[in-house]
């Protein structure tokens, strides 16, 4: 039996009935037609408090603030709400159709964003602003647009309406930034301009853009673009050098945001632009003379009560550490052991913020910033913490992709020196696999390689973000205090702490309900069970149904060969060499050569041959298509009608005996479906005259002859690669008829990623390693034929 996290019991000790707690807290109960204006409504804060404000609270109406997304209207999005388990837990309290009454009676739309706010018309008695970009690490324009432009733009809106709401700004405890000891509540004391650092922030993009212009800038990305995408043709390279330049941008506008934050104190961009944006309410609001009370959560995490045990919206600040840990992902980690982690469960935040938005207690100034934390009344030792997850993984391990039980290691808390040199070792070594298994053959132990040093990278490159990222939290050694929070809650009119609601809206002790659903004391909660019983089953579910979202792409990208549809609207394109058959062009060239010169001139063409390879690899590596035009000029000097008749006799024999079986089954499945089917290649098409019959079009690379039938070398036409392909496959699509929507393509190599990219099913056949990459990331069929 387990038992549940303790908080300390509100029930009235001499039972008083429900009739006598409605009459003792009748004055405390919000004004019948109080209207509640909440910004970030989507947002995990902001769900559980219009939750909590509707089945808690129903005097109360709430405008929320909730901005159109494509076709989707506001009001559509909001009700795209009671589908979460959020309100789904309500309903299973109540009913399904109470809980839309409520949404549908007293739910308000005002369709807009905090970027762009629309002017406030309906009369507001009190607003609670939860909506913030909650990332550690955007670029410094993006925080700043929505943390303190979102802020500036409702508070203008605010005054421009004329009226004086009781605003309640949701923060963060942490936005005092870098520092040691107790934290106070109250507001921060520092000479940062908002102002300043704002419009700083959203210059900085245009001097960015304008650095990524600049020749140099471009042309380290554009030989990056070549190395990487050079294969595919211009086009590719093209774009891939101007996806590297935005992505240049972007972690250029982080590196910006995340340096001015610590030039100035503060941990990271969020902290910084939240002290900001508190700031601006001080500036804007309660500098105006209007009442203002901010509310400064630790970090928050799953509920113990409401809206039920363990409820969660993704994961949260501390999860992904918890989750990597959990993977074996994170051998060791740069904390202080004794430091205290700040964790406050969900409901506890909510329950303040409602007890501010429906309860008269008068407090300003200092008096009225409540920070929601639990360091200074029932503190966590960073190693408590670790110690609680350790021991729930061992019970209960997470598999590996092997099926296998994970082993979590057992931390010893390293200096943040030693485990930084240890990262660095593990990210060179991984850099150095990587480089060297590119230069390998693509085989299936080599892609299995490529993929298992692919994750490698991953997971280093993930967790140095989080070491970046979390160890200003779990090296702190700061510790907040909630004097103000603590007197909050006995100030609270007598009696709304003692249980729920009656069906008039008073906050009392009503039978029935849970008598600590609004109650906000963290001094009895159990860390321990809090986390083995409630926190840590709740993650470890979200990471569950990620792996099995996961497990099914990756089984529907893997399978052994895509479902057909039918239609004769679809076309099935083929690459030959090393899709259709193994061979690729010059083997095709040593076929062709044995079978038509003695055995006398074989060791000269062949020697002749090996000297040429370096050039072939060097021209295959730089452009396919050029790759194509030199192995071809080896036919210079045969008779067209000699080849032609090779390929009729045993050497066409050979080649059709030579097409891989798993092929030529997929190609008659095609054909029984109805489909057209297409091969397409670089090849001669003298060479794959003896596969003609399996399909329905054959596009082959033709060669020059001179009046005599003999081969000239050159080409008469550019060859049928990567882009090119590309651009013939959406001409003959419009020709035919044909859905490239609906049509299935199969390739090998590199080049082939830019037309396969244009069919609906694409599949990657015994691929390439640069395919291969990008058929993993994309999720296409692999095939191993």
């Amino acid at each position: 039996m387990t038992s549940t996290p303790a908080t300390p019991s509100t029930e009235s000790p001499d039972g008083t009935s429900a009739a006598k707690a409605m009459q003792a807290v009748a004055a405390a109960a919000p004004r019948a037609d109080q209207q509640i204006l909440l910004t970030g409504v989507t947002g995990f804060l902001g769900q559980a408090v219009l939750q909590s404000l509707l089945e808690n609270f129903p005097r109360v109406r709430v405008t929320v603030l909730v901005r159109p997304k494509g076709t989707q209207t506001g009001r559509k999005r909001l009700e795209g709400l009671l589908r979460k388990p959020v309100f789904t837990s309500w309903a299973d309290r109540s009913s399904a159709e109470a809980v839309k009454a409520a949404f549908d009676e007293r739910v308000d739309v005002l369709e807009g964003d905090l970027t762009d706010m629309p002017a406030i018309e309906q009369r507001i008695d009190t607003v609670i602003h939860s909506a913030s970009s909650v990332s550690f690490d955007p670029p410094i324009d993006e925080a700043f647009r929505t943390n303190v432009g979102g802020a500036r733009n409702l508070y203008e809106a605010l005054l421009a309406s004329g009226q004086d709401p009781h605003v309640i700004h949701v923060s963060t405890a942490y936005v005092g930034g870098i520092s040691k000891g107790v934290r106070q509540e109250g507001a921060l004391t520092h000479s940062v301009d908002w102002r300043a650092e704002h419009d700083a922030a959203l210059a900085a993009r245009e001097r960015v853009e304008a650095e990524s212009r600049k020749p140099e800038t471009l042309r380290s990305q554009m030989l990056a673009a070549r190395v990487r995408d050079g294969k595919m043709g211009p086009k590719a390279v093209a774009a891939a050098a101007e996806d590297l330049r935005t992505t240049w941008v972007h972690d250029r506008l982080v590196d910006y945001g995340r340096t001015r934050a610590q030039s100035v104190g503060w941990t990271d961009i969020y902290t910084f632009t939240k002290a900001m944006a508190e700031r601006v309410a001080e500036d804007l609001w309660a500098g105006t003379g209007h009442r203002l009370s901010v509310v400064r959560p630790s970090i928050i995490e799953s509920a113990v009560r409401r809206p039920y045990p363990g409820w969660i919206d993704g994961y949260k600040v501390a999860d992904p550490l918890i989750m990597a840990y959990g993977r074996g992902m994170l051998p060791e980690f740069p904390g202080l052991a004794d430091s205290i982690l700040d964790i406050i469960p969900v409901d506890f935040v909510v329950n303040v913020i409602v007890a501010l938005a429906t309860q008269e207690v008068e407090r300003r100034g200092d008096d009225a910033y409540f920070q929601v934390v639990s360091g200074q009344t029932n503190p966590l030792p960073f190693h408590e913490m670790v110690t609680a997850v350790r021991g729930y993984f061992v019970e209960n391990p997470l598999e590996g992709e092997d099926g296998e039980p994970i082993i979590v290691p057992e931390w010893d808390f390293p200096a943040v020196e030693m485990v930084d040199v240890r990262f660095r070792l593990k990210e060179i070594a991984t850099r150095a696999g990587q480089l060297a298994v590119s230069r390998l053959p693509a085989t299936r132990r080599t892609r299995e390689w490529t993929t298992q040093l692919h994750r490698n990278a991953s997971g280093l490159e993930t967790l140095r973000k989080y070491t970046e990222l979390y160890r200003q939290y779990t090296k702190t050694e700061m510790v907040f205090d909630d004097a103000n929070t603590r007197a909050l809650r006995t100030e609270l009119p007598e009696g709304f702490l003692a249980g729920g609601t009656s069906a008039d809206g008073v906050a009392g002790a009503v039978e029935g309900v849970d008598r600590a659903s609004l109650d906000f004391d963290i001094a009895g909660l159990d860390w321990l069970a809090y986390f083995r019983e409630l926190h840590l089953p709740a993650v470890t579910e979200l990471t569950k149904a990620y792996s099995r979202r996961k497990a099914t792409l990756d089984k529907r990208a893997n399978r052994a060969a895509p479902p057909m549809t039918e239609g004769s609207d679809i076309l099935a394109v083929f690459d030959l060499d090393g899709t259709v058959i193994s061979a690729n062009v010059v083997q095709q060239y040593v076929s062709v050569m044995r079978a038509s010169r003695p055995k006398a001139a074989w060791p000269a063409e062949i020697g002749n041959l090996l000297g040429a390879l370096p050039g072939y690899l060097r021209a295959e590596h730089r452009d396919r298509s050029e790759f194509i035009r030199a192995v071809n000029r080896r036919y210079k000097g045969f008779r067209e009608a000699e080849v032609r008749e090779l390929m009729s006799g045993d050497l066409g024999r050979r080649i059709r005996a030579s097409i891989r079986p798993e092929a030529l089954e997929v190609i008659e499945r095609h054909r029984a479906a109805g489909h057209r089917t297409v091969l397409v290649t670089g090849a001669l098409d003298v060479l794959v005259q003896p596969l003609a019959e399996l399909f329905d079009e054959v596009v082959a690379t033709h060669m020059d002859v001179d009046a005599d039938g003999v081969m000239t070398g050159f080409l008469a036409t550019p060859p049928l690669v990567d882009e090119a392909r590309a651009n013939w496959l959406r001409k003959y699509a419009g020709r035919v008829g044909a859905s490239l929507q609906k049509s299935y393509g199969y390739g090998d190599s590199l080049p082939d990623a830019a037309w396969l990219e244009l069919v609906g099913t694409p599949a990657a056949v015994s691929p390439d390693l640069g395919l291969y990459s990008i058929a993993k990331k994309k999720r296409w069929a692999i095939l191993e034929w």
